[in-house]
Order: structure tokens, then C-alpha cells, then sequence
């Protein structure tokens, strides 16, 4: 078994905070999986590779699997201590995390950013003290590339250039590949990955055809709450929406509402026509029903690679700089009752 190059530095750490924390009158028996874990008797053994896990929050089904799948994958049974932390949707939470992991002395950390931008400062403190970081989902923008291991997740530019060529293969297919086709943007946390990615790659296809006009974008920040108020304003505001493009399965969910409740049909022969991404299970269901025209995969199991990557670096050998997840998507014609008696989220 190889020696962990960190954790007596972290065993130090953890077991001063579990004394003043206890001192303190807490304590919880929970598992490694939080930053409440402090308060927790577990502790890492001799060699397992401690992991610090920074994650954006809670704010959709895609993430709740995310997170699972991460849970599920760094077990103690095989050989991992798992630290993790919800940003709560806040990059200054995930700053102060990856400190905290620092400080701790992790062997790894995985940071799946809120933002692109603002990680210079801690990347930079994490190099300085040896410990690798893995860039997971989202991605980051600095200066310096070196300052993290690599990024391991989705190509979201693809993403978006995928939903942009459906839709102009489907309007050709119905007639209208020439007719004005007016869209609106349900667009997620501004300056995410995903939302970046998204937005610009549909833009690329949409700027071949003149006679889309993309009247509005307004973010939904991922949530369906947000994308409900958003989509009511749009509805408002606007006589004639053709197409509303949701950068997220949950902001699909809220649009849907809002359009329900003003009275407009949703599908092909309907009013509006909606195309979503990251396709989880109840946003596929609405694509069997035709709500939802069309909905461009983003696999949220991200974790079975991050190990693999993790892994690698273990026996010291190269990893990819760049590494993306397979995807595909799904649409209200395909067999989707079949589909989802194997699909795992």
C-alpha cells in the first residue's frame, strides 16, 4: 500500500479540532462527507488518500446525482477518506473550503467551481502545498494553467452546438427551416462553464440563420423557481415565443409550469416548443410526453473517472490536461420508456 504523503499533517489537524470542538460540548457521529465531519470520531486510517471535495450546492437533480456518485465512489472500503463541502451557491464558501482542505493537508482536492473566474489566489496556495487539484463539471479561467492537475467533465460548447444543430434539422424536416423562428434563453449561473459553454455554442448555429431571433436572455441560475419567474416575465413581455431554450432539466421544469398555467400547449403541435440539457430521469419523462422536443445529455457521473484520474496519479503517471465525459441526447422520438428501465439517473 503506498504511503500517504499528507495525512499525519491532517491527523494533527483533525484531532486538535476534534478536541476543542468536543471541549465545546459537539459531536455528531456522522461520516467523512461534510465539513461537519470535525465533528465526527471517524478519522482517515494510516493510508487511505484523503480527498477534499468542493462542490457548487444543491440546486438540481443533476447535482444531487453528482454528489451521490461521488459519495458512492471515495468509500472508506476502498481505501479513500472523503471530505466534502457544499458551496451553497456561493464561490466565497468554496474558497474558504479549499483552505480548510489546505490546511489539512488533503492528498487531493476536486473542485467542481461555481464560477470560471477568482481562483488564481487559492489554485496558487494549493500548488504551494503539493496537493493536486482536479477540476470537475465546470472549469476554471486563470492565468496560469499549471496551478490545477487537469479538468475532467463535459464539453459544454458541444453541448450547446448539439441543441443548435437539432434544431435546425427538425425545422427543416417540419417546413419552417426558412420561416422566423423567435427563441428566448432560460441560461444558468452567469459565468459557470455551463452556462458559457451552452450559450455560445447554440449562438454559433444560430448566427447561420438569420431568420432566428433570439429576442431575450435572462438567467434561472439552474433552478426552477428562478426559471418559473423568469419564464412568466418572458410571456409577458413577448407575444410570439417559438422555442425556449433551458440551460438546465430544472429550469425546463419551471418554464413548463409557467407555460401551463398561461394556457399555451407545449410540443410539436403546440404553442411553444422547449429544449432542455443535462437530461435526468423526470426531464426524460416529459420528453416521452413531447413537453420537452429535446433534451443534450450531461453525464452527471463524473466521479469513475475522477477516480481514475486520481489513480493514475498514484502510480505516478501522465494524465490528460483535458478530459471529457461520453454524452449523447434524447428526443421525443426515440424509445425513452425503454431507455429508462437501464439509465441510471
Amino acid at each position: 500500500m503506498i504511503k500517504r504523503r499528507r495525512n499525519n499533517l491532517f491527523i494533527s489537524v483533525f484531532a486538535l479540532c476534534f478536541v476543542l470542538l468536543t471541549g465545546c460540548g459537539a459531536g455528531r457521529d456522522t461520516t467523512a462527507t461534510s465539513e461537519t465531519d470535525l465533528e465526527s470520531e471517524s478519522m482517515p486510517d494510516e493510508d487511505d488518500i484523503v480527498i477534499g471535495i468542493s462542490q457548487v450546492g444543491s440546486e438540481s437533480d443533476w447535482r444531487t446525482t453528482n454528489t451521490k456518485a461521488y459519495i458512492e465512489t471515495f468509500t472508506q472500503e476502498k481505501g479513500y477518506y472523503l471530505i466534502f463541502e457544499d458551496g451553497q451557491q456561493k464561490q466565497e464558501n468554496q474558497v474558504k473550503a479549499l483552505r480548510k482542505f489546505i490546511l489539512k493537508g488533503v492528498d487531493y482536492i476536486v473542485l467542481d467551481p461555481i464560477v470560471e473566474t477568482g481562483w488564481d489566489a487559492v489554485l496558487k496556495e494549493a500548488q504551494d502545498a503539493g496537493i493536486p487539484v482536479i477540476i470537475a463539471d465546470r472549469n476554471v479561467s486563470v492565468e496560469d494553467e499549471s496551478l490545477y492537475t487537469c479538468h475532467v467533465g463535459s464539453d459544454f460548447m458541444q453541448e450547446g452546438r448539439n441543441a443548435g444543430e437539432w434544431l435546425a434539422a427538425y425545422l427543416e424536416s417540419r417546413g419552417r427551416g426558412k420561416k422566423e423562428i423567435n427563441l428566448v434563453t432560460l441560461q444558468g449561473t452567469l459565468g459557470s462553464t455551463a452556462q458559457i459553454g451552452r450559450t455560445s455554442g447554440f449562438a454559433e448555429v444560430m448566427e447561420k440563420h438569420a431568420n432566428w431571433n433570439m429576442l431575450e436572455y435572462q438567467s434561472g441560475d439552474f433552478t426552477q423557481a428562478k426559471a418559473y419567474e423568469v419564464m412568466e416575465y418572458f410571456l409577458e413581455t413577448y407575444d410570439d415565443i417559438d422555442v425556449v431554450i433551458c440551460e438546465n432539466d430544472n429550469m425546463a421544469f419551471g418554464a413548463i409550469e409557467a407555460i401551463k398555467e398561461a394556457g399555451l400547449k407545449l410540443g410539436k403541435n403546440g404553442d411553444i416548443m422547449i429544449l432542455s440539457f443535462d437530461a435526468v430521469r423526470d426531464a426524460l419523462l416529459l420528453v416521452q410526453k413531447g413537453e420537452i422536443m429535446a433534451d443534450f445529455e450531461c453525464n452527471p457521473i463524473i466521479a469513475p473517472l475522477v477516480e481514475e484520474t486520481i489513480q493514475k496519479l498514484e502510480r505516478g503517471e501522465p494524465v490528460e490536461k483535458v478530459q471529457h465525459i461520453d454524452e449523447t441526447y434524447f428526443d421525443y422520438r426515440m424509445d425513452i420508456e425503454t431507455l429508462l428501465e437501464s439509465r441510471e439517473y
